[in-house]
């Protein structure tokens, strides 16, 4: 019986992986039982990473507690419960150190998943806030073709872009994307780097040319564009809209993708009042956690893999 695999990749403030599988388990657990569906077997990939840079920013805020000013700072929960999490979970990824590491867990955790799936099979992509991106620039970015790097670490690359149907140089192999799902998710800033190669050469993380060709390839096996539904809470900081984005970052490409922005949580009459002002962002953690256990998001995905 063909498989539906969805691979679920958490984002910041995750650091033990009994916490995101404990997430990843009840938003799988809602997709199943509102696909009402049968004819196909679906089966949960959760992605781990959160560990990989604790040490890291554990060293970082010992050294704004060590400081004689550090007392003076307004919002210091806020600066290392939000900030710091967000700024120092991309900072570390994008040092080659970190990135690399991550590329070795997705090698021992996910790789080997996609290698054995077989003909018939699906993958869906439900990712996370920062998770989106890593995601992206692992499978996508062109600053892992760079000669410079690691050799054992540019194979390992390659051998996980291998096992997707639709990324170069193998492009008729591997287990085809049938849908796409962003929650709480920056990628749309990553247009910003489309924008500036524009001007300024191509750059390294620039996601966009694989990700054309990827869709594009997935686009002639299915007949139909894929879909792409980003969720995001109103009151989620991190969130942001991908429909008018879409085309800056695909151009003509986005013709093979259908994009839809889902609200998840309209706010009520209490809150309304302070919409356009910061003091709901002290709060907005909460919103960007909320994706995991959200009604609206669990079904809207179990429609769409129903569909796809």
């Amino acid at each position: 019986m063909p498989t539906d695999y969805i691979l679920f990749v958490h984002g910041v403030k995750t650091r033990k992986q009994e916490d995101f599988g404990a997430l990843a388990t009840t938003l799988f657990n809602r997709i199943q039982s509102s696909m009402r569906d049968e004819s196909r077997v679906l089966k949960s990939i959760p992605f781990f990473w959160g560990d990989l840079n604790q040490a890291a920013q554990d060293e970082l805020l010992n050294g704004f507690k060590t400081s004689s000013k550090w007392q003076d700072f307004w919002f210091r929960d806020f600066r290392t419960q939000q900030v710091l999490e967000f700024v120092g979970d991309a900072a570390l990824y994008l040092s080659r150190h970190v990135g690399s590491q991550v590329v070795q867990r997705f090698e021992q955790d996910v790789l080997g998943v996609l290698q054995t799936t077989s003909p018939g099979d699906r993958l869906h992509l439900v990712t996370h806030s920062w998770g989106t991106v890593i995601l992206f620039d692992l499978l996508f970015a062109a600053r892992w073709e760079d000669p410079q790097l690691n050799s054992a670490i540019r194979q390992t690359v390659q051998q996980i872009r291998n096992a997707l149907f639709g990324l170069p140089p193998v492009e008729g192999t591997g287990i085809p994307i049938a849908s796409i799902h962003t929650m709480g998710s920056p990628i749309a800033l990553f247009s910003l780097l489309t924008i500036s190669g524009t001007l300024g050469g191509k750059s390294t993380h620039d996601l966009s040319p694989n990700l054309k060709s990827l869709l594009e390839q997935l686009y002639t096996l299915r007949k139909k564009p894929i879909p792409w539904r980003n969720f995001a809470h109103p009151g989620d900081p991190i969130a942001y809209p991908l429909e008018g984005v879409i085309p800056l970052l695909l151009n003509d490409a986005s013709q093979y993708v259908e994009t839809q922005d889902v609200i998840t949580d309209k706010g009520n009459i209490f809150n309304r009042p302070f919409q356009q002002r910061l003091i709901p962002v002290l709060w907005g953690g909460d919103a960007h956690g909320s994706y995991w256990t959200n009604e609206v998001v669990s079904n809207t995905i179990a429609e769409v893999i129903r569909l796809a």
